[in-house]
């Protein structure tokens, strides 16, 4: 690609980096990429009895909100029905939350953040 990082790499990098950053923090992570018709989940987890799903946001800089400001209403509706199909395909019946996980800076360097919100928008 001669040098040139595209969008859906840079998305596999920040979706890498959070899933490390995830289990360094104590959860397994059960699938990545998860998509279906409705919509697609970035990271499915376990963490203690809770199912976790997460949505991974990344941003070079704050500037225009950062990537917490980018998990509008509409993209909420769409991780929820999204997380409610994978429930009913894989017949599963647990407590479920939503995280998020921002990161922000230049990926793999010391000034990358990284910003873990836990139960951002409802248990379920």
């Amino acid at each position: 690609m001669n040098g040139i990082t595209t969008t859906a790499g840079t998305g596999s990098r920040a979706e890498s980096a959070a899933a490390d950053f995830l289990q360094q923090q104590g959860l397994r992570i059960i699938e990545k990429n998860f998509s279906c018709k409705v919509g697609e989940l970035d990271l499915i987890a376990q963490d203690g009895q809770h199912l976790v799903f997460v949505e991974v946001r990344y941003r070079k800089t704050d500037h225009y909100g950062g990537a917490l400001a980018s998990v509008d209403q509409r993209k909420q509706r769409k991780l929820l029905n999204a997380a409610q199909f994978y429930l009913q395909r894989r017949r599963i019946n647990a407590p479920c939350r939503f995280d998020i996980v921002a990161i922000t800076g230049p990926l793999g360097t010391d000034t990358t953040r990284i910003n873990w919100v836990r139960n951002a928008f409802g248990t379920y």
